[in-house]
């Protein structure tokens, strides 16, 4: 997805201005789908319907009744031309018909339907696809002269203004091609990186005459941590840090002997180990260097990295290890600490996908909002392959075409809660 605009993301909702309308109710023996009624705020004329349920646009005696006829067929267009409200014989009229869409791309889509005569009515070969919302211009030609009309008729649309689409969130981005992943969930623990990890001794026995750390402190690289008078020399010298990190354990106090004994443990956690249980049926499925996304079981920590080892042999569980090495040094992660894990163990490259957020229902589709300046409209789509972020487009959305990926769902709800959802 590459994005087109970003939009800041504070989630408030909105009144927002619609311009919504549902389709009329159909009459028996009639259309199905008559005209769709347009929004009353935006289009104060009223609208007169025909005796086959659809629009009737006038123009002198002239008139044609434009409806769109679904019942057991797909969606189709059938027009009934009169003058002076008497049946004209079809042969005598000519009508063309252009279907402004929009599409989420510079210009939007226009569909263009041409007309024959079949029974007693005009009809277009080309299917009137989903949505039924578009600005139409019609042009009929009869007794050599022309009539014309334009008018919108929207359904699941609505109208946002620019600065409430950024105090809702709305995030607009363009529609293309990507990867989809296949990953394995597995489950695991924090655990600290033996490599990381030093126990200091005591160069030679004596008494401890001072200590200057406790558990949990910091320690930097040569910093004293206790002092000890040689039993030989009788020297007092000091017992340094090996290496940078918290100190883990204390095991020596002033006053003590130290002989061969550990007297502190030190571990540095800027990187750790996720540690990952896997089941022997996973287990060739899994290879270093596979991309894992880590997320803490409280949900309170996400990291990313990548596999550098599998075990070969289970534990007594019946479990194999799968090792990944994590950056800690914002200290996120606490040895200890339950995991969750994907692994991805497949990509497979898709012609056109979206961000599950995009993602919408609305009547009986799948949808996406697509955006043209301030209009957005509920795209019907037909859904392929999916993994957890992302989800193949198989049909109904061109590459490139403007959507809302980020808060669609308030949207969404400004169409829901207008009643004006057009239910078939």
């Amino acid at each position: 997805m590459k994005s087109i605009s970003i939009i800041p993301a504070p989630i408030v909702f909105l009144l927002l201005s619609l311009g919504l309308a549902a389709c009329d109710d159909a009459k028996p023996g009639t259309a199905d789908h008559a005209d769709h009624a347009d929004n009353a705020a935006a289009h104060t004329e009223e609208i007169v319907k025909g005796p086959h349920g659809g629009r009737l646009l006038r123009d002198g005696d002239f008139a044609l009744e434009v409806s769109i006829f679904e019942r057991g067929v797909p969606p189709e267009f059938r027009l009934y031309p009169t003058q002076g409200g008497k049946p004209i014989a079809l042969k005598d009229v000519q009508v063309t018909m252009g279907l402004r869409r929009i599409s989420g791309l510079p210009g939007g889509v226009t569909d263009q339907h041409t007309f024959v005569a079949k029974d007693d009515y005009l009809w277009s070969a080309a299917e009137v696809y989903e949505p039924h919302s578009f600005t139409f211009n019609v042009s009929a030609i009869h007794a050599g002269k022309t009539h014309a009309w334009q008018y919108e008729s929207p359904e699941g649309e609505v109208s946002i203004a620019a600065d409430m689409a950024q105090a809702a969130g709305l995030k607009v981005a363009a529609a293309g091609e990507g990867m989809l992943h296949q990953t394995l969930s597995l489950y695991g623990v924090i655990q600290p990186d033996p490599e990381k990890m030093r126990s200091v001794t005591a160069r030679f026995p004596g008494p401890v005459r001072s200590v200057s750390v406790n558990v949990g402190d910091a320690v930097r690289k040569g910093q004293t941590l206790a002092t000890i008078e040689s039993n030989e020399s009788l020297q007092v010298y000091a017992v340094a840090a090996p290496i940078a990190g918290t100190v883990t354990a204390r095991r020596t106090n002033p006053g003590e002997s130290a002989g061969s004994e550990a007297l502190f443990e030190i571990a540095d956690f800027s990187s750790v180990r996720a540690e990952l249980n896997v089941f022997p049926r996973d287990r060739g499925a899994l290879k270093p260097g596979q991309a894992v996304r880590i997320k803490a079981a409280d949900g309170a920590a996400t990291g990313e990295g990548s596999i550098g080892f599998v075990a070969p042999v289970g534990t007594a569980m019946q479990a194999l290890v799968a090792r990944v090495v994590l950056d800690n040094r914002a200290a996120q992660w606490t040895p200890g600490q339950f995991i969750n894990a994907e692994v991805t163990v497949g990509s497979t490259p898709a012609p056109l996908v979206v961000p599950l957020a995009a993602l919408q229902t609305f009547r009986d589709w799948d949808v996406v909002f697509v955006n043209e300046g301030e209009r957005y409209q509920a795209q019907p789509v037909t859904l392929g392959r999916r993994d957890g972020e992302r989800v193949e487009i198989v049909s109904g959305l061109k590459p490139g075409a403007a959507i809302v990926v980020e808060n669609s769902y308030l949207v969404k709800a400004d169409i829901e809660k207008s009643g004006a959802s057009h239910d078939h």
